[in-house]
């Protein structure tokens, strides 16, 4: 019996040792030498997708850095994020956690950052099954037309006035109250009032905590101290937004006679069949309404932005939808795949200006290769796809804007996501379930405002006092709101 066990410990000690000195052979991609305790972190600055993609010329399209305790890849090449995507997707499965959005336990119920689970997989059924279908979307497109002429009318009130219009807030309202509409049938802000922007600055504010550089999420052992108070400031933030849904929830529990057939009504139906509890409810939304109003007025804001800079381009799709539609047209979604340079607008501002530009980071859930390199457990992952957006070396001229590219065959948009060298949603496992409706609204909203009205900058300016300058959180945001006046077509 002792030579038994002697003989399990001695065959345990090698194949231990074999483990470690196959992993030891393996070395992590390449980066910049990291300093005592802080690592790279002072190599990020303010801009870390931007200071990520300058580190990338120089060590490579996979590159390895210390941020703090915790090591980071940064993936800078449309080829290395297939292979992880297509090859690694359930390895590279993970999510990091900031400390800000452990507040209020969000983690433990929110699909974008629950682990591959049988929780996360119901979330993540209802969501592409129940909500975010072909069918579903079409079933409420209606309301999102009624929306968008909401949105026509008040910039025809500034139009005749001769007022500004800020484009970031009148999108965000916009699709705050689609969202609200297709959720819970009902408006929750107005263009002439300040809950759309209240609600805006909340989000933001979720979103800036959640990308904050804390020493909490470089050195794991102090984040009980919360030492820069992003944990608290968070709890604060989060709570102010459960509580929003709380009072809907709460308004709706207690009318007979509220709709059924709603995204609510969906949702409080799978509760009362024991498919979800309240808290997945509540958190979903917080999760769900962040994402969608953010990424959406973002991008429209960014689109009206380049087209400003770029009157010749405005000018392209006007003549694109007055030739296809007619000029007394009201644009419909089942337009939008009529309109090609329109879709080709939407694509060029993804590319430019990624709503998240490093997506939302993964996590590596056990030991794995990725492009010949060592890719150890619990190692955070960044696919940064601002920097591939703007390679040379897949795009010509690519600060440049430049719509156009997406219309030739060579450099169609399915071919190019297949190629991820445009991911804005992500890919894989983790790919954005709202990406349908966020797509709709998008192209609606674009098409819809530069089809009704000219544009111009506020008076006296001109193309070279736009600010194009980025704040970064969690999204990517317009750091100055851009403000535009209205003219009649």
């Amino acid at each position: 019996m002792e030579i038994i066990i002697l003989l399990i410990i001695i065959f345990t000690i090698i194949f231990v040792s074999k483990k470690l000195l196959s992993k030891s052979k393996l070395k992590l991609p390449p980066g910049p030498k990291p300093w005592p305790i802080i690592g790279n972190i002072h190599q990020l600055g303010n801009k870390p997708h931007r200071s990520a993609a300058e580190l990338s010329k120089t060590y490579g399209p996979i590159m390895s850095l210390k941020l703090g305790s915790v090591t980071t890849i940064v993936i800078s090449s449309p080829e290395i994020a297939q292979e992880m995507f297509l090859k690694h997707d359930l390895a590279f499965s993970g999510r990091m956690l900031p400390h800000a959005l452990t507040a209020t336990n969000h983690h433990e119920y929110s699909v974008a950052f629950l682990p591959i689970c049988p929780r996360w997989r119901n979330l993540r059924k209802i969501a592409t099954v129940q909500l975010f279908t072909s069918r579903q979307l079409d079933a409420s497109q209606a309301l999102r037309q009624k929306k968008v002429n909401e949105l026509v009318e008040f910039v025809q009130q500034c139009c005749e006035t001769g007022v500004s219009v800020d484009i970031g807030k009148a999108a965000f309202t916009t699709t705050l109250n689609l969202l609200a509409n297709t959720f819970f049938s009902m408006d929750v802000a107005s263009h002439v009032s300040s809950e759309s922007q209240e609600f805006k600055d909340l989000v933001w504010n979720v979103q800036e905590e959640g990308a904050r550089p804390n020493v909490s999420d470089f050195f794991p052992l102090v984040k009980n101290f919360d030492l820069q108070g992003v944990y608290k400031r968070s709890s604060y933030y989060l709570n102010k937004m459960l509580r929003f849904f709380e009072e809907i929830i709460d308004a709706r529990l207690s009318d007979p006679m509220a709709p059924k057939d709603d995204v609510l009504g969906i949702l409080l139906k799978l509760v009362e069949d024991e498919e979800l509890s309240l808290n997945e409810v509540k958190h979903n939304l917080v999760g769900l309404f962040i994402a969608g109003t953010s990424s959406t007025s973002n991008t429209l804001e960014w689109a009206m932005t380049e087209l400003l800079l770029n009157p010749e381009k405005m000018k392209k799709a006007q003549t694109e939808i007055d030739q296809i539609l007619g000029k007394d047209a009201f644009i419909q979604e089942s337009d939008i795949s009529k309109l090609p340079y329109i879709q080709a607008i939407a694509k060029e501002t993804h590319r430019m200006h990624p709503a998240t530009p490093f997506l939302i980071p993964h996590k590596a859930v056990k030991d794995d290769n990725l492009w010949g390199y060592f890719v150890p457990k619990n190692t955070q992952i960044w696919v940064n796809v601002w920097s591939i957006g703007y390679d040379p070396s897949i795009w010509i001229n690519p600060h440049s804007f430049s719509p156009e590219r997406f219309l030739n065959k060579e450099t169609a948009v399915k071919d190019r996501v297949r190629d991820f060298d445009l991911t804005p949603f992500g890919a894989g496992r983790r790919i954005c379930p709202g990406m349908p409706l966020a797509d709709r609204m998008v192209h609606l909203m674009l098409a819809t405002l530069i089809h009704s009205f000219s544009w111009k900058y506020i008076d006296g300016a001109t193309s070279k006092d736009i600010d194009m300058e980025e704040k970064f959180g969690i999204a990517l945001q317009k750091a100055q709101p851009l403000q535009a006046i209205p003219l009649s077509r």
